[in-house]
This record gives C-alpha cells, sequence and structure tokens, in this order.
C-alpha cells in the first residue's frame, strides 16, 4: 500500500486522458507514478499504451489480490485495484461508479 493517498482526476475520452497525462507530466509527476483506468480491461490497456503510463497491476496489487481478481466480477475486481492503492471502500465505490458511466481515471500516487 502507498504511503501517499492517491489523486484521481476523472475525464471522458481517451483524448482527455492523453492530455491530463501530458499535463501531470509538465507538473513534475513520472511515468511510472500515473495509472490510468477503465472499466473495460482492454480499454485500460490501450489507454495505458497510448499514454506511456501504467495499469494497476500486480506490483501494486500483490500477488494474491491480482489472483483473486480471477474470480471476482470486473466490478469487483476494479474496486480491490483501486482499494490496493490506497483508496478506501467508499472511494472505490464511487470511482467504480464513475468507470460505469463510461469515464477514465488518471490516477497519481507521488511526485
Amino acid at each position: 500500500m502507498y504511503e501517499t493517498k492517491p489523486t484521481v482526476q476523472i475525464v471522458t475520452t481517451a483524448m482527455d486522458a492523453l492530455h491530463t497525462v501530458r499535463e501531470l507530466n509538465r507538473q513534475g509527476y513520472k511515468q511510472d507514478n500515473i495509472f490510468v483506468l477503465a472499466h473495460d480491461s482492454d480499454q485500460t490497456k490501450s489507454l495505458a499504451d497510448a499514454t506511456d503510463t501504467n495499469s494497476i497491476g500486480m506490483a501494486e496489487e500483490g500477488v494474491f489480490t491480482t489472483m483473486a481478481n480471477v474470480f471476482r466480477s470486473r466490478g469487483d475486481e476494479i474496486r480491490a485495484k483501486l482499494q490496493s492503492i490506497g483508496f478506501t471502500d467508499s472511494e472505490s465505490e464511487r470511482y467504480e461508479e464513475e468507470l460505469d458511466r463510461g469515464r477514465v481515471l488518471v490516477i497519481t500516487n507521488i511526485h
């Protein structure tokens, strides 16, 4: 778990995510500290590739959470991912609802 609570920017399109990532780079954030998350796992991977950022994976979640996610619904998997990087249950639920609406999360943890 991270010591600093992550920050989230909610965007509506892939282009918005790209612009947000570029702005974060200008503010001094390194690519390793920027994550993108969409409701669809393929879209998350495509966004991470397009923005040269990360998706929340085994390094952030840990082996057991990653393995458990294989058996979870996508909503449960998303909430587990968000909790693994420092969000509370209620924050994770709120952000998962944003993803349900088709939005994208751009998450930063530390500079």
